[in-house]
Formats: structure tokens, sequence, C-alpha cells
């Protein structure tokens, strides 16, 4: 094989990974990690992305897919599964049609983030192949949005939760996960003085008051704690008073130029008036009658006139030369004010119907909502999720020519076309007073500009306001957490990689989850009969693999919770585990490995 990696000829069972960018580094990465052959093919790779695989050893064909000669030096033939991962879905389209032509039998894991074409594709490569990164991962942010400490599950029929918690400082002294908790089964332990997350700890692991755990049970052990962060963080609204709120709606109405152009003509328009006014109280003389005019008679001729209605009750016929000049300079000023006015009354009438069809009228009123900055698959997905949440939305895209701002509009979200790093933005969509914020662009660098322009226009409620960055690398997502204080930093790529593995290996991944930046795995294995985890107790697996339950074959599918250490598994028994996703796909694909 021609690669960067040699490897023998004839190896099978392996995978091949069409794409390098996105998810498909990711799914290297996790099959890598579970000892599973892969093999990357790829013509034009990032250059960082390409030595990273090479550093892990990875073989890489230099050559293309879509034409099928990079498939045939990635031994297809003998490959077990295919995952299509490239950046562009016209040629994932065709990559995958094209491994369907050439091995019909193959197994077949397609990322497509259009609906439509996934749907009509998956009839070609059958039930479960097409995954879309944006619906496995928006989950994920939406919780992160909503500050959820809990996040839900089926297993098996039955509810089950992961609830994070504190330990509360009762006066206590330093006690052990079982003396807090019960039979509720540990998944980390994140301790107060900023050491090392542990992972799946056992029941006797100590613990202390601030220590922060995360604790997994069925819905009603977790509601018998009755413990006050067991309930979904409440909203922190803060109310805008009427007059704040229309002094907001004031403002938005002098965003514009055309609405800054009506004030300055409207501003002209009364100081003629009352110059007129003024002018005709002093100076005009009656033919016949009183001398001069009263206030309110000055004022009805100089509308009269500036109006040019001319009903005939006042006239400067037989008035002096300086006011006749005075009169006609008043006619065509006060018409070409009068004429713009109406001009730019109009104009912003219709600029204000198109903005109230497109929801943007709602922002200067609203508060406790969540911005959504960013409008691609992942941002949409998450907007979708928080509106199913009852939440109340702002979105800001950059591009108004975006293929996902007339879906936002079907869904009656205010849209914003403007730049989110601009402090006049952050005014305009009200960000002092939101509830959360997700920054989903698609480019790290963007991500983090925003991430920090956000956080300092939010000042004082940075601490109380969660704010969810997308972040590709997860390096560079741990150090701006260290060194920024960012909470809240996921990585859709790793969260929709152990769906995409797990797909190729013919595994059954349920959920995936973060636990701070810990991401964690939900699958279910059946135990073959004469596999490799038939007779394994439940305490040789990894230490950090956690078995939730199972569903006993011998008892007709009865589900045992929690499972004994000593447990042993038996063939056609249906486990249900949780760990760090490289463990847990390694359990999860252990059982495939015969003697």
């Amino acid at each position: 094989m021609t690669a960067d990696v040699g490897q023998p000829a004839g190896h099978s069972g392996h995978v091949i990974v069409c794409g390098l960018k996105g998810v498909g580094l990711r799914t290297v990465e996790q099959l890598h990690l579970s000892n599973v052959g892969v093999v990357v093919v790829d013509d034009d790779p990032d250059l960082r992305l390409a030595q990273v695989v090479r550093g892990w050893g990875v073989p890489h064909v230099h050559k293309s897919a879509r034409l099928g000669e990079g498939l045939t030096e990635a031994e297809l033939a003998s490959a077990r599964a295919v995952v299509c991962a490239a950046a562009d879905e016209v040629q994932t389209l065709e990559i995958a049609l094209r491994v369907r032509e050439l091995r019909p039998d193959v197994r077949l894991v397609v990322q497509m983030a259009n609906p439509s074409v996934g749907q009509a594709l998956e009839r070609v490569t059958g039930p479960g192949s097409v995954l879309d990164v944006a619906t496995l991962s928006a989950p994920s942010f939406v919780e992160a949005c909503l500050r959820r400490p809990t996040h839900h599950m089926n297993l098996g029929g039955r509810g089950f939760s992961v609830q994070q918690l504190t330990v509360p400082d009762d006066g206590e002294a330093p006690s052990t996960l079982r003396h807090r908790f019960g039979q509720l089964a540990p998944v980390a332990v994140m301790p107060a003085d900023g050491s090392e997350m542990a992972v799946c700890p056992g029941r006797d692991h100590p613990v202390a008051a601030g220590d922060r755990v995360a604790v997994l049970g069925t819905t009603e052990e977790l509601q018998r704690l009755d413990l006050e962060q067991t309930k979904t963080a409440e909203s922190t609204a803060r109310t805008i008073r009427p007059l704040v709120r229309f002094r907001r709606r004031l403002a938005s109405l002098f965003q514009t130029s055309s609405s800054r152009a009506l004030a300055l003509v409207l501003a002209g328009l009364l100081a003629l008036l009352i110059a007129s006014t003024v002018i005709l109280r002093l100076a005009y003389h009656q033919p016949s009658g009183p001398g001069h005019l009263g206030v309110l008679t000055s004022i009805y001729f100089t509308v009269e006139t500036v109006a040019t209605v001319g009903y005939g009750d006042y006239s400067f016929a037989h008035q002096g030369t300086g006011l006749m000049v005075f009169a006609i300079l008043l006619i065509v000023v006060g018409i070409t004010l009068v004429s713009t006015v109406f001009a730019l009354f109009t104009n912003i009438l219709v600029s204000r119907r198109i903005e109230q069809s497109l929801g943007r009228r709602q922002v200067p009123g609203m508060s406790d909502h969540v911005v959504v900055i960013g409008l691609g698959s992942v941002g949409i997905s998450v907007v979708e999720g928080l509106l199913a949440e009852g939440r109340k939305v702002v979105v800001v895209e950059r591009d108004d020519n975006n293929r996902y701002l007339a879906r936002a509009r079907a869904l009656r979200v205010p849209v914003v076309v403007a730049d989110a790093t601009q402090r006049q933005t952050h005014k305009m969509i009200n960000l002092d007073q939101a509830y959360a914020v997700a920054v989903l662009t698609s480019a790290d660098f963007t991500n983090i500009e925003t991430g920090l322009a956000v956080r300092e226009s939010l000042g004082d409620r940075w601490e109380q306001v969660p704010v969810v960055l997308r972040v590709f690398d997860r390096q560079l997502g741990r150090m701006m957490e260290r060194n920024f204080g960012f909470r809240y930093v996921r990585s859709t790529s790793a969260l929709a990689a152990p769906w995409f593995a797990g797909a190729a290996l013919g595994l059954d991944v349920l959920e995936t989850f973060y636990v701070d930046q810990q991401p964690f795995l939900v699958g279910a294995v059946s135990v073959t009969p004469g596999g490799g985890l038939e007779g394994l107790a439940m305490q040789d697996l990894s230490a950090r693999t956690r078995v939730v339950a199972i569903s006993r074959a011998a008892s007709g599918g009865q589900l045992e919770h929690p499972p004994r250490r000593g447990t042993r598994f038996a063939g056609g028994d249906r486990a249900y585990l949780l760990g760090p996703y490289e463990e847990l796909l390694s359990v999860l694909r252990r059982d495939q490995l015969s003697s």
C-alpha cells in the first residue's frame, strides 16, 4: 500500500475513513484508541491533521476515493466498514455511492447534514447508516445553555439520569460517595481544590464539602435525594421595566440612517414652524380688524401655508416686501421638508414591516433569552432544541445569504444580521439581559474572538451567564477553559465521533454527554455466546467503565439494576455501559473477539 505510514499488504477487518476534516479525524482517533485497524483516504487533507494521523501510525492514502482508486489502494475488498466524512457533502454522496457499487456488502457510515438527501441515501446504504453531526451534538449544547445539571436517558425501557451535584457543607468530616449517595453509581468526582477529575470511581471514594460529583441512578432514586440541585437550573430573568422597554424600542427606531435622517428633517420642520409663528405674530398686519395675529392664529396660518392648503382667509398679498419674500421661502422650504418627511416615513414603515416579518422588532424588549451566534447546521439544530424547551431565542448571523435564515424565520425567531464581535450588536440583542449565549460558528478562531467579546460585554454577569463555546480542537478548548474561564467548551466532532465509530463497528451507541470537559458515552451490547464478554465479571472490566444495568436473557429480559461487582455476563444478556469514549468502545468491541 502506498501511504504515509506503511502497513503490510493483505490485512483485513480494517475501517476506511474517507475525509479527515471535522468528524473524520475524531472517528480515526476513536478507532485507533480502540485498537481497530484504520486507513485514511483523503487526496486533499489539511497538513496539520495529516501530521496528527501520521503521529498515530495510521496509514494515509493520498488518492481520491470518489474515483475509486483511493478505495482500491486502501484495500476496500477486505475492509469491514467505510466511513464517508468528506468536507463537501457532494463528495460524500459520491464516495458513498461508489463504495456501494464496489462492495455492496460492506458496512457503510455516511455523514450527511441535509435530511432530505440523507433519507434518500439511507434507502440505498441501509437503515442507520446516515448520521448528522449537528443532530447528534445539539442536545449537549442545549443542556449547557440551560445550565441543566441532569442528563436523562432511557435504558431498557427504564428512565435513568446522570445528575451533577455539589457536596454540601453540613459540618461533617470528609466521607465517601457511599455515605453521601448510597447506591447511586458514581460517574465522576471533581474535587473542589481543582485537582484531576476521578472518572467512574468506586463508591468508597472519599469526597469533601465543595466537591462536585456526577452520579447515575433511576429517576425515582434521584428524586428521593431531595436536594435542590436535582432540579433544572431556574431562570434568572430580570424583568425589564416598561419605561426601560419603551426607551429601548424608541432607540431602536433611530438605529438606521433613514430613521436618523427623519429625526433631523422633523427637527428642521419644527424649527421652521416655530420661526414662522414668531415672525407672523410680530410682523403680519391684518388688512381689516385688529392689527397683529394671535399665537394660535399664527400657528394656523403657518401650517396652512406650509401645507399649501390656501383657504383664502389669510394671505400675504397686502403685506410688505420683506414678509412676501419670507412667504416664498416658507412655502419652498416647507414643501421640501414636508415631502421629505413623508418619503422617509414611508421608507421606515416599509422597512419596519419587513423587519417585523423577520422577527427583528421583537429584540429591543426581550429579556431572559438565549443568544445563538452562528446559524450553521449545528446552530439551527440548537435553535430548534431550545424552542422545544420553551426558551426565547435570538439569532446573530453575519452572512445575510445564509441558507438557514429562512428556516429560522419560519420558526419566528428574531434574526439579526450583524457582526457578533461588536458592542453595538450586543446592545441590539440585549446581551446584558440574556439567559445564555451559544457561539456556534464553524471556525474556531471566530468562536474564540466572539466568546471573548461577549465576555467583555457581560462584565459582572460573566459568572452567571453560561457562554457555550464550540471549539473543534479539544486541547485548545482546555486552554480556553484554564486561561479565560470558559466553563462550557464543546466539540461537535468529539460528541459525534463515537456514534460514527460505533456504527462502523456494528455497536449500539445510545448517548453522549459532557461532565465538565470530559465526554462520556453510553452504549449497549448484546453479549454473544462464546464472545469476549461471556463469563466475565463486572469487576474485571476497566476501572473507568461503569455497568449501569443488565437485561437478563434467562429471566425474560428483566432489568437488573444495579448489578453487583461479582455479577457475570451470560450469553444473550444485553448490558448497558457508561464511561469515557476510548474505554467504552474497547469494552463494546471486546465482545466481538471470540476466544
